[in-house]
Order: structure tokens, then C-alpha cells, then sequence
């Protein structure tokens, strides 16, 4: 089951009640936005100096990434092992598929290490979702999204000003075409609006919005399954059931897509302050 989250409100009840069952007189638990709420593991919840179950799960995350590239290269075999093998199927495709497909091999080569500490830190982070006891998508948390979209906009914007100076970024940004004529001024506030605040908005809710909504549902078919399991609910119970494995797969699949857009629309932001027009 997952675990019970709590409320910032600590006289509220769990996220669901495990004695409350279908027919028993009481209604259906459903998730909402206590169950993205944890109790501080230590510290103060009212001071904001407190490290909760998603701090931990980003640690731990971090951790688990660092240690598995430092055993798979610290020591580098020319026919490689099975762990330096997965290292480098995986680095190898983050490089190749998203960073030299999109920004050329010769402009792309000095990114690849940020691109594959993004992707695998998103996927990483996106997988707790589904392993036992922790059951949670630290992406699920807009901050965490925002963060890295943010350090994705600083790089953007900075990379956009060292290649072009300060008008030619302008003209990148505004989609400068004189040739537009009297529709020009419109077009440069859209593109200006669209590329310095959509842009860097909705690269952290494309992915927040799917951990968040993916986790609702493996959430909501969840505590179905375990309230609807009394007497004539227990039919209904084992198909909640079935859909908790299909949410689960499906989840694994979508898990790995969002890490992969992440660092593609990474790529290609990177691409758009580089290239010499738009």
C-alpha cells in the first residue's frame, strides 16, 4: 500500500483509513493534495527548516546516481564489465540520441555531461514512484521541477548573450524578422513573452504535471482496491487491483519519457541560443 501521507495539519487524518471499507457506512478516501504532504523527518515545518521524505528521496537519489557511475568507471576495462557495459549503454544514448542529434557533435560534446546528470537524475527521481517503500515521484513536488528548469534557463540565457551580445540575444529572443512589417511589435512582445517566461513555465510543468497526475491515479486505484474489499466489493476490488499493475507499467514507461523530454527540451534550448538564426 502506499504510504500514508500526512497534512501539513498533523490533527487530520492519513491519507486514507485503512479501516474504512466499502458497505461499512463510510465514504471513499480519495487523494488529494494531503497525500503530497510529509511530516518533517526533523526540524521545524513552521520555521521552513525542516528535511522531509522527498529531501531524503532527492539525497538518496543523488547518491545512488554518483555511486553508480563512480563503480562502473572508476576503474575502466577496455572489454568492459556488466556494469560499465549498462554505464555506458547509457551514457552513450543520451549523447548520441539527444545531445549530438540535436545540437551536432562538434557544439554539443561539451554538454553531454550536464545532459546525462539531468536525465538520469529526472529518471532517477521519477522512479521512486514505483519501489517499495519510498512510493513517491520527487517530481511530483513543482520545486524540484522548477529548480532544474531554472538552472536550464540561466544556461539558456546566458549561452544566448555570450554567443549573440546584447542585441543579437534581443533578436533571438523577440524572433526579430523586419520583414514582418507593421505586424513586427506584435510579433517580438509574443515571442519575447512566449520564449523568456512560457518556455522555462511549462518545462517544469510538463513534467511535474505528469508525476503528479500518474501518482494520483496509482494512488486512487490503490486505496480503491483496499476499500472496496469487503463482501460483494472484493469483484470490483481485484479489478482496481489489475489496474494498480497496468497504472504501475504504464508508469515505468512514462517515467522514462519525461526524463527524456526533459533533457531533449534541454538540448534544444541549448541548440536555439548556439544557432545563428531563427
Amino acid at each position: 500500500m502506499k504510504e500514508p501521507a500526512v497534512s501539513a495539519d498533523p490533527t487530520q487524518t492519513l491519507a486514507f483509513d485503512t479501516s474504512c471499507h466499502l458497505f461499512d457506512g463510510c465514504g471513499f478516501p480519495a487523494p488529494g493534495l494531503h497525500s503530497f504532504l510529509f511530516q518533517p523527518l526533523f526540524g521545524d515545518a513552521d520555521s521552513n527548516v525542516y528535511f522531509n521524505k522527498t529531501m531524503l528521496l532527492a539525497l538518496l537519489g543523488s547518491i545512488i546516481i554518483v555511486g553508480f557511475f563512480w563503480a562502473a568507471f572508476a576503474k575502466p576495462k577496455v572489454v568492459p564489465g556488466k556494469l560499465q557495459m549498462v554505464a555506458e549503454a547509457g551514457y552513450d544514448f543520451v549523447r548520441r540520441g539527444v545531445v549530438y542529434e540535436t545540437i551536432g557533435k562538434k557544439e554539443g560534446e561539451k554538454y553531454v555531461p550536464l545532459v546525462v546528470s539531468l536525465f538520469f537524475f529526472v529518471w532517477m527521481m521519477n522512479l521512486w514512484s514505483i519501489i517499495p517503500v519510498a512510493q513517491f515521484p520527487v517530481t511530483a513536488i513543482i520545486s524540484y521541477p522548477a529548480v532544474l528548469a531554472g538552472i536550464v534557463y540561466i544556461l539558456w540565457v546566458s549561452l544566448t548573450f555570450k554567443r549573440h551580445g546584447f542585441v543579437g540575444a534581443f533578436k533571438n529572443f523577440t524572433g526579430y524578422d523586419k520583414s514582418l512589417g507593421a505586424v513586427l511589435p506584435l510579433s517580438m512582445t509574443i515571442e519575447l513573452f512566449s520564449n523568456l517566461l512560457v518556455r522555462p513555465f511549462t518545462h517544469a510543468v510538463r513534467l511535474f504535471a505528469n508525476m503528479f497526475a500518474g501518482h494520483t491515479l496509482l494512488l486512487l486505484f490503490t486505496i480503491a482496491s483496499w476499500y472496496m474489499l469487503n463482501g460483494i466489493g472484493i469483484a470490483y476490488s481485484g479489478v482496481s487491483f489489475v489496474m494498480v499493475i497496468v497504472m504501475t507499467a504504464f508508469e515505468l514507461f512514462i517515467q522514462a519519457v519525461q526524463a527524456y523530454v526533459f533533457v531533449l527540451l534541454t538540448c534544444s534550448f541549448i541548440q536555439g541560443a548556439l544557432a545563428e538564426s531563427h
